[in-house]
C-alpha cells in the first residue's frame, strides 16, 4: 500500500475478528512507532503490548472509550517518559506522532485499530497508572485496540478548502 493510499484509507476500527496478531507484525508496528519524528530526537516514549485476553478484559471499563478492547486479540498502551524529555512537554507531541505512525503501520498490515486517548484527562490516567503500575514519570498518553477488522469502513476525502489559510489567517 503506497503511502497516501494508507493515508486517505485508514479508519478507526472498533470491531475485530477472533485471530491472533504475531509477534512480527506487533514488532513491525513498534518499529514504524519509534521511528516518528521527537523534539530534540528524545525519543520519550514507552510501550506496553498487552496481549493477555484476562487484562484485556478487565480493561473495557477503564475509559468511557474502550469496550472493544474485549474483541481485541492485543493492545498497546503508549506511554511518555517525563524523566527522557529534552524539551518541557513535548513529549505529547513526540508519543503523538509515534501514535500516528503506529496506526499508520497497523493499516498498512491489514489490520485495524482504533487510538483512545488518556491524557490529560486525569480520571482516565490514574486508573491506567495504577492498573499497569507505572512509576510517577511515566505518563500513559493512550491505548489502542489492535485486530484483524471484522467491518467495513468506507473512506471519503476530509479536505476542508474552508481550514485553509495562506500568510495571513
Amino acid at each position: 500500500m503506497d503511502l497516501m493510499n494508507a493515508i486517505r484509507t485508514r479508519r478507526s476500527v472498533r470491531k475485530y475478528e477472533d485471530k491472533p496478531v504475531s509477534a512480527e507484525m506487533v514488532r513491525e508496528i513498534l518499529e514504524a512507532a519509534m521511528m516518528a519524528p521527537s523534539a530534540g530526537n528524545a525519543q520519550p516514549w514507552h510501550f506496553m503490548v498487552i496481549d493477555d485476553r484476562a487484562i484485556l478484559d478487565s480493561m473495557a471499563n477503564m475509559h468511557p472509550h474502550i469496550s472493544m478492547v474485549a474483541q481485541a486479540p492485543l493492545g498497546i498502551l503508549i506511554c511518555g517518559d517525563l524523566s527522557l524529555e529534552k524539551y518541557d512537554g513535548f513529549w505529547v507531541q513526540d508519543c503523538s506522532a509515534a501514535m500516528q505512525n503506529m496506526l499508520l503501520a497497523i493499516h498498512g498490515l491489514g489490520l485495524g485499530a482504533v487510538w483512545t486517548g488518556i491524557y490529560p484527562n486525569e480520571d482516565i490516567v490514574a486508573p491506567f497508572k495504577a492498573k499497569f503500575n507505572l512509576p510517577e514519570q511515566i505518563i500513559p498518553l493512550g491505548f489502542v485496540p489492535v485486530g484483524w477488522p471484522a467491518q467495513e469502513l468506507k473512506s471519503e476525502s476530509r479536505f476542508r478548502e474552508d481550514r485553509v489559510h495562506y500568510n495571513t489567517f
